[in-house]
């Protein structure tokens, strides 16, 4: 079993302690915080592998903790919530969270979604530097996108797909393939999170290479001739 320093964000405390006790039952070390607030200060006060973090809580949301910690850091981030409609979802997404578990869950299978974002984060294998259309340039050593010089700031898993996008330019990579390839075979979540990251990067870069072909999934080209962002 992996070692790894887990923060459990929840306000309910009776869940909390489940989460953190069977969490230490499979030696993970755990801190626990009960509200948004504290669960951002605790953050800020060590290094964690992984947050776990609940949406609807007092003081400070989980969407707003979500946001705040991907300002900082690419801590892995599981959202366990009530809330499981489709828009919920997208929008825990939409602020880079790497997981989404609705209660009520099971622990069993909690815990196979740790250990599937710990290893994943983990094992991460940074790419060789690679160049695309003359504009767009990844930097391996630094995990930072360029577009036309220009540093552009993605998270982890923006950098992944660009670079998985790259290394099949003008191949159709469905959504499965990218799972496969950015979060692994063993991602248990639903696919349109590969959607709501391409809705990202593609803001983030303003230009036109990611192509959607409808039904399927993405694929990189040129941009074309006079195209504008």
């Amino acid at each position: 079993m992996m070692q790894a320093n887990i923060l459990v964000v929840e306000d309910d405390h009776y869940i909390q302690e489940l989460i953190a006790e069977f969490l230490r039952s499979q030696q993970y070390e755990v801190k626990v915080a009960s509200d948004g607030i504290e669960g951002w200060n605790k953050f800020q006060q060590q290094t964690y592998d992984l947050v776990i973090l609940d949406l609807m809580m007092p003081n400070l949301d989980g969407y707003s903790v979500c946001r705040m910690i991907r300002e900082k850091s690419e801590t892995p981030v599981i959202v366990l919530t009530a809330l499981g409609e489709e828009k919920d979802q997208l929008k825990a997404f939409e602020m880079h969270a790497d997981d989404y578990v609705i209660k009520p869950f099971s622990f069993q299978v909690l815990m196979k979604r740790v250990e599937a974002v710990l290893r994943r984060t983990r094992n991460a294998v940074k790419p060789e530097e690679t160049l695309f259309d003359g504009r767009l340039r990844l930097d391996a050593d630094a995990y930072k996108v360029f577009v036309d010089g220009q540093l552009v700031e993605t998270t982890t898993k923006e950098f992944d797909i660009l670079n998985t996008l790259i290394s099949n330019a003008g191949r159709i990579m469905t959504r499965d393939m990218l799972l496969d390839k950015v979060w692994g075979y063993d991602y248990f979540g639903d696919s349109r999170i590969v959607d709501a990251h391409i809705k990202n990067i593609r803001k983030k870069l303003g230009i036109s290479v990611i192509r959607t072909v409808k039904g399927v999934g993405y694929s990189l080209e040129n941009e074309p001739a006079g195209a504008e962002g």
